[in-house]
């Protein structure tokens, strides 16, 4: 069996954060993965050589399958990276943003920066969400059936630190640290009158 070659990707915003239990799209094979928002015009110089060297793949895996340079692939055909453009209402993509889904059959290992496992049997999945940043290791593969193109293989993932939520979602905690104070009522031992309005009559409907 030939040597996989694996690549290091530039780090990336994460969207459609699907790490831990694989799930299917339109009917297709179940698969863990995510989306990968990258911003080239804020690489650094490692993160170049990253994003030259998958790159350089794709366009060698498409004169190996099709015959082709990727600029020469047909417009139907899948080129393994996108413009941000396609998803211009979808926050965090939009205009100078690349993405591409990376996904698997396999569950990808994910770490943080000290190497740390992160996932629901060590606790902290929730460490994982849309919005962080990440890097992964991904490997270029081409398909020629019903549909035709290129895609990047999840492997691994590496959290590289936090950011603004793209979800929307909010830490419960923090939801209630302004305004955690109840009425004394809902902490009388006795649950009896809670079920009344404020007359004790029950028939209190908020707008007298």
């Amino acid at each position: 069996m030939a040597d996989i070659q694996k690549f290091t990707t530039p780090v990336f915003r994460g969207s459609f954060v699907n790490v831990f239990s694989p799930q299917s799209v339109d009917g297709g094979e179940p698969k863990y993965g995510l989306s990968a928002i990258w911003e080239p015009e804020k690489f650094g110089p490692k993160d170049k050589e990253r994003w030259k060297a998958i790159k350089g793949a794709l366009n060698d895996e498409a004169k190996r399958a099709f015959k082709k340079g990727i600029k020469d692939l047909p417009a139907n055909y899948k080129k393994g990276l996108r413009n941000g453009n396609e998803k211009p209402d979808v926050d965090g993509y939009g205009d100078g943003k690349m993405f591409a889904s990376l996904t698997s059959k396999m569950r990808p290992g994910i770490v943080d920066l000290t190497g740390s496992a992160i996932s629901p049997e060590d606790g902290n999945a929730d460490e994982l969400y849309y919005g962080a940043y990440y890097q992964a290791t991904v490997t270029v593969y081409s398909y020629n059936n019903k549909n035709k193109g290129e895609s990047l293989g999840l492997y691994n993932l590496r959290k590289v630190k936090d950011g603004p939520r793209l979800d929307l979602r909010t830490n419960a905690a923090e939801d209630f640290a302004d305004d955690s104070e109840l009425d004394d009522g809902w902490l009388d031992e006795d649950e009896g009158d809670l079920d009344d309005g404020p007359d004790g009559d029950g028939d209190d409907d908020g707008w007298d």
